[in-house]
């Protein structure tokens, strides 16, 4: 009996010291946080490519991390900008402002781009790429906080292709954020962040990585013909790569790059190959995770996104860059085990946006779609109004907003609110239109469900437009090959969200997440002040 006790006693000393250790270790924040963004990921590539995946990417991060499966992002219109913006800050364009990739500034009469910041200068090339800033970001980020929790001895660094997938998730504070120049095939930056390239970035740059990439044909990781999850190879709803004349394997890659430069290879895997390379060069230079504060990383694999442009969701091409794309995840994430131990590190993977079908294959399978033709129904919509008004009145049309010449109608002394209602009536009656809503309703009223609820949390009143027009599910303002996405359907906000390593059991959940809730959730993580716009709620499962 006394020995029955005294078992009985150990395991519960040992349980309890079990408990207390795990206690301590999420009370621990991990040394490195790595944010990844996959560019228009949609959520079905988990599970429409899963038997093909290796066993160290996405099924690692699935297999041993937590996946929160039914994560959208709760705002229209989605593109990448809005996207990286809304994933860092906790907020919605309503609230940090970065609306689109561009926008129409109408004190300026021209539209702007999102990261645009001609105040600073180049850094790492001659060309005007680099004269980028988050200065358009009207809040502050999770990874500005961690900057200002640990008095700026945080590392944060940003690295994508595109300048607004690095500059934006990096924020205001950042030590750096590098992305490619395809003038010169380099990673660069601006003097927003610093003045000279960093040694170790020259001597990346110094070995041309991505004129190797281009340097060889891209043909299928597998043989193609087990590619069963896609349709043939050059269907006619592919779009082809310059210099090509097909969009047929092996892509003959040292041939194209002759005549397009290093901009090929954004619209390659290799793109994503190249990004990964950087990414693992800027952990050991920089030491990150291994200072006295915890250090964050961002990194957005971009390739995706461009491939599917061009290709679509349908396309061999695209599920080839997926297969890749997990290899290099899984390289990275192998590194990321021995470099400091999966403890150690916190790994979240979400997307920017996901993706539409190509309408027009899926018109051949008699699925509603179609082509809204926006500079036809543009005409048509300044024709009414200078028969109504005695001017066209539309100055731009944009992130599929109309924009209005406030100045005009200022002096003919018109009243806006009529015009706008007169607009959101009109488009109603052109072909592919679901429905409108002008300004000055996202002003006056609350939308808590519904698409204008999701317009309404895209809508910023200094820079959105005074009509905002939805199409029917499935249609598009796009070429009739590859795809695009901005949509408020659930096809372009569905996107995973998968966390890795540190105190993360493993685990998954359907409840309803929101991409605003990531931001809050790492702030809860790394016990820092929420992003000051922040509008999102922390993932309970996570954060218990």
């Amino acid at each position: 009996m006394i020995r029955f006790l005294s078992i009985s006693i150990l395991s519960v000393f040992f349980a309890y010291a079990a408990i207390a250790q795990q206690a301590a270790a999420s009370s621990t924040p991990p040394r490195l946080v790595v944010g990844i963004v996959v560019d228009q990921m949609r959520y079905d590539y988990i599970y429409r490519f899963w038997n093909k995946y290796g066993n160290g990417g996405f099924k690692r991060l699935v297999n041993q991390g937590y996946f929160c499966r039914n994560t959208h992002y709760n705002y229209a219109p989605t593109y990448t900008a809005p996207g990286h913006a809304s994933v860092y800050t906790g907020a919605t364009p309503a609230v940090h402002g970065i609306i689109g990739n561009n926008w129409f500034v109408r004190e300026e009469n021209k539209s702007t781009y999102c990261t645009d910041d001609h105040s600073v200068k180049t850094v790492g090339s001659s060309s005007t790429a680099g004269e980028m800033s988050p200065a358009n970001m009207w809040t502050n980020s999770i990874t500005d906080e961690l900057r200002l929790t640990t008095n700026l001895q945080a590392k944060v660094i940003g690295i994508s292709l595109k300048d607004r997938g690095s500059i934006l998730p990096a924020g205001h504070l950042a030590n750096a954020a590098y992305w490619f120049d395809s003038e010169n095939g380099a990673f660069i930056t601006s003097t927003y962040y610093m003045q000279a390239l960093p040694d170790w970035v020259s001597k990346f740059n110094a070995k041309d990585k991505a004129k190797e990439y281009l340097s060889k044909e891209w043909n299928t990781l597998l043989p193609i013909a087990q590619y069963s999850e896609s349709l043939e190879d050059d269907n006619v709803y592919e779009g082809l790569l310059k210099g090509e004349a097909k969009a047929l394997f092996p892509h003959n890659l040292p041939k194209i790059y002759t005549e397009d430069g290093y901009e090929l290879i954004r619209s390659t895997p290799f793109g994503n190959s190249l990004v990964k390379d950087f990414a693992l060069e800027a952990i050991q230079t920089e030491k990150l995770g291994k200072g006295n504060a915890t250090d964050f990383l961002a990194v957005s694999f971009s390739s995706t996104d461009y491939i599917g442009h061009k290709y679509g969701p349908r396309s061999i091409e695209l599920e080839d860059t997926y297969l890749r794309l997990d290899r290099d995840l899984a390289q990275l994430l192998t590194f990321l085990d021995t470099y400091l131990g999966k403890e150690k590190v916190l790994v979240f993977l979400t997307a920017d946006h996901a993706g539409a079908e190509v309408p027009a294959y899926l018109e051949s399978v008699k699925v509603p779609a179609g082509y809204f033709a926006s500079k036809q129904h543009m005409q048509q919509l300044k024709g009414y109004l200078y028969q109504t008004y005695s001017d066209s009145l539309v100055t731009s049309f944009i992130n599929q907003q109309v924009y209005l010449n406030d100045k005009v109608m200022e002096e003919k002394k018109l009243n806006k609110e009529e015009i706008q209602q007169a607009i959101a009536q009109y488009v109603l009656k052109m072909t592919g239109v679901s429905s409108s809503a002008t300004a000055l309703a996202m002003q006056r009223y609350e939308y808590t469900q519904g698409i204008n609820s999701l317009i309404q949390k895209g809508y910023h009143a200094r820079r959105s437009g005074d009509v905002m027009v939805n199409l029917l599910p499935q249609w598009m303002e796009y070429s009739k090959t590859g795809t695009t996405h901005g949509s408020p359907y659930t096809y372009d906000t569905h996107v995973p969200l998968l966390w890795y390593g540190w105190t993360i059991k493993p685990g998954s959940s359907v409840s309803y997440v929101a991409i605003t809730d990531i931001a809050p959730t790492l702030a809860f993580i790394l016990k820092t002040s929420l992003p000051n716009g922040t509008t999102g709620k922390p993932i309970e499962a996570l954060v218990k």
